[in-house]
């Protein structure tokens, strides 16, 4: 029996290879599938199964392209609906991979479909449990990301989870191995704990969703204190659902090498939207007017998918060997409309003289220095709601990054004044400053460090709260 976990850090994903006798199964792969033919070949395997917990909506799943290149069959629980071919299980159903055993086991409530798969040994001994958004370590999925055209209420699918865990779950052997489909990061739930696996009896004893005393206590606690999903989750749901394009062809579009005079005359359609993902600090030194700045150095294809139009075509500016990668990550969470990238990245531009843009950046002590006898300046904090409650400069205004995709909130932003942006530590403020300059607000500065360097200076800020969000 071998089993591997293949853990994707930037969307706290973990897909799973099993394999005994020469045979493997992947479960909840992610859109680019090499890594799996790979591991399977080097190790003389033949994939001959691809389990998929749930119709995800945080990532685009590799299970298509994965069955195309090897014959796999897809497996989902019971209830599923799709637009392509699949095995739909039946609930305790069992598949042989080489000498182990995968049990079905339905476990609505994360969604309809859900389902998680108990892995038996070669002797028929449970030996874990690949249980996708049902449980993680520390939380359960969230019940409140019902697909379009389910009648049902996040407080219905959340009994239907209590259920679930109740009759599938808890009676499973404590000695039993986790394996969850997320970890710390992710939107899927509210308090994922960092641990990637588990046991079930470490759950039963420290996960708070397995230890509330009734059903409407695990209701309660499980939907209060839900952030607004990303806005990304319904579209990739979909395209799990009802299928998407390969891989090899986002590819094809989104490796096209342009020149600085092929990539302005595309940059003149209204239709296209320029993304650069290189590091910040190179980003705000000098950019393509108008670019959006999302680096491939943080939480990329999340704020990539919850911030930008999936109905534009991007453009790319990368650094030189990036612009696979880009289109790879971007590509996981459901953006197809490629027309390439700028050959030569920034320098090319710069070199044929073309126009540039540049964000200003200020160190922590600068911004302490300004604000008594700066009357124009506004402080923007982009972090979110809760962290700024938690502690913020007195008199900044609070515009969440996640809220600048309406222009609407940026429209109390007068010319005379000096906006100083920061977040926690500076990888937000430049997408927000990008997203400001591009709306046609050029007088901004980023605050180098954010509020983690902000911190270090304490004394030479007035610090407040906001008491009535923490409360």
């Amino acid at each position: 029996m071998f089993i591997q976990q293949l853990y994707t850090s930037c969307l706290s994903e973990a897909a799973y290879y099993i394999e005994s006798n020469g045979e493997a199964a992947v479960i909840d792969p992610l859109r680019d599938i090499d890594e799996y033919l790979q591991l399977a070949a080097s190790r003389n395997a033949t994939i001959k199964y691809i389990f998929e917990t749930h119709f995800h909506a945080d990532f685009v799943s590799g299970h298509l392209d994965l069955a195309a290149a090897t014959g796999a069959s897809i497996v989902y629980g019971p209830n599923t609906q799709t637009s392509f071919k699949v095995t739909v299980a039946k609930d305790g159903e069992v598949f042989k991979v080489g000498n182990l055993s995968v049990e079905v086991l339905h476990t609505p409530g994360h969604t309809l479909e859900s389902s998680c798969y108990l892995l038996k040994d070669e002797n028929q001994k449970p030996y874990c449990v690949f249980t996708g958004d049902t449980l993680f370590v520390g939380d359960v999925g969230r019940p409140d990301l019902a697909q379009k055209g389910e009648i049902l209420t996040m407080q219905d699918l959340a009994g239907m989870l209590y259920d679930s865990l109740q009759t599938k779950i808890m009676p499973l052997a404590d000695d039993i191995i986790l394996y969850p489909a997320h970890g710390a990061g992710s939107s899927c739930g509210k308090s994922l704990g960092k641990e990637t696996f588990s046991t079930i009896g470490e759950q039963k004893k420290n996960n708070y969703a397995l230890n509330q005393a009734s059903k409407e206590d695990f209701v309660k606690a499980v939907t209060e204190g839900l952030a607004e999903p990303p806005q990304y989750f319904p579209i990739n749901a979909k395209i799990n659902k009802e299928g998407y394009e390969s891989l090899n062809s986002v590819l094809e579009a989104g490796l096209q090498a342009l020149s600085v005079a092929d990539f302005k005359q595309k940059m003149s359609d209204d239709t296209v939207l320029i993304l650069d993902t290189r590091n910040a600090t190179v980003f705000t030194q000098g950019f393509v007017p108008t670019s959006i700045f999302i680096g491939l150095e943080g939480r990329f294809a999340e704020w990539a998918g919850s911030l930008l139009s999936f109905n534009k075509t991007i453009l790319l500016v990368t650094d030189a060997g990036k612009e696979k990668e880009s289109v790879v990550r971007l590509a996981r969470v459901g953006f197809a409309k490629f027309a390439g990238y700028l050959n030569g990245s920034f320098e090319a531009w710069q070199n044929a003289g073309e126009k540039t843009d540049l964000i200003i950046d200020v160190e922590v002590d600068e911004l302490a220095m300004d604000i008594p006898f700066d009357e124009n300046m506004v402080v923007l904090d982009v972090r979110k709601e809760t962290e700024y409650a938690d502690d913020h400069i007195a008199e900044a205004i609070n515009i969440p990054l996640l809220n600048l995709t309406d222009p609407a909130s940026m429209a109390d932003f007068e010319d005379n004044q000096n906006i100083y942006i920061h977040c926690a530590g500076g990888y937000r403020s430049v997408i927000a400053a990008s997203m400001m300059k591009k709306e046609g607000i050029h007088n901004i500065r980023n605050v180098l460090g954010g509020w983690n360097a902000i911190k270090e200076l304490k004394d030479r800020f007035t610090i407040e709260k906001s008491v009535e969000v923490l409360n």
